[in-house]
């Protein structure tokens, strides 16, 4: 199965770099480019694209905004977002994880990385580095907590492992270090936190981080 990519950047070198890379590779495709946060969303409804590699700041639309769009349209439910930065603005990498997007990546990624994240991505799974990941949205969910009372309330609907496993999720382990540390097979670790994503609304892995942390179930690291 081919995987088809969206490119959403506004640098027309940079996205030519990206074609000719993707282009070169058996198993995906590039399905349309967008130079603007709205032709990407224009782009993503007509050219059904699998992943969209998208750039945070473009005219018209900025990139997050553009990925809330795409990630709240129900026709495009299989639609996946890969941010692209520098990682110069950790806050906007963190807005982009809320509205929807699967990971990000940074811009000067190594041509291998970058097809492994697409092919990551366009498999279901989030693309979630721990160290980066889990700092950025703990540095700034410190400074905008959920209530405790309406946190606990978010979290009712999860069994305690499944609130056990959510809590390992957003620290960074996977499901087979998840199964090592509550001396459960990866399959069984696998069910748990597919169930947890069901009961919150959580379209992958990286959308559990975010609402672990959002809800107080896990606490960010004191800085």
């Amino acid at each position: 199965m081919t995987i088809r990519v969206l490119l959403a950047d506004d640098q027309a070198l940079l996205r030519a770099t990206f074609r000719l890379l993707l282009d070169s590779t058996a198993d995906i495709e590039v399905a349309g480019e967008a130079s603007t946060g709205t032709e990407a969303v224009l782009r993503a409804r007509t050219e059904r694209a699998d992943v969209v590699l998208m750039d945070l700041r473009m005219p018209e639309m900025d990139g997050i905004e553009a990925t809330r769009r795409i990630t709240a349209d129900e026709e495009l439910q299989g639609v996946r977002v890969l941010v692209l930065t520098t990682f110069e603005d950790d806050d906007l990498v963190v807005q982009a994880l809320r509205a929807g997007a699967s990971g990000f990546l940074g811009k000067g990624v190594e041509p291998a990385g970058l097809l492994a994240a697409i092919r990551t991505v366009a498999a279901g799974e989030s693309l979630l580095s721990p160290l980066a990941t889990t700092a950025l949205i703990a540095r700034f969910l410190e400074h905008a907590p959920v209530p405790r009372r309406e946190g606990a309330a978010l979290v009712d609907p999860l069994t305690a492992r499944e609130e056990e496993v959510t809590a390992l999720v957003a620290v960074g382990l996977s499901n087979e270090e998840i199964g090592a540390r509550l001396f459960i097979s990866p399959a069984t670790a696998k069910t748990h936190v597919n169930r947890a994503m069901m009961k919150t609304a959580s379209r992958d892995r990286a959308q559990l981080v975010v609402f672990a942390y959002e809800t107080g179930l896990v606490s960010p690291p004191r800085r």
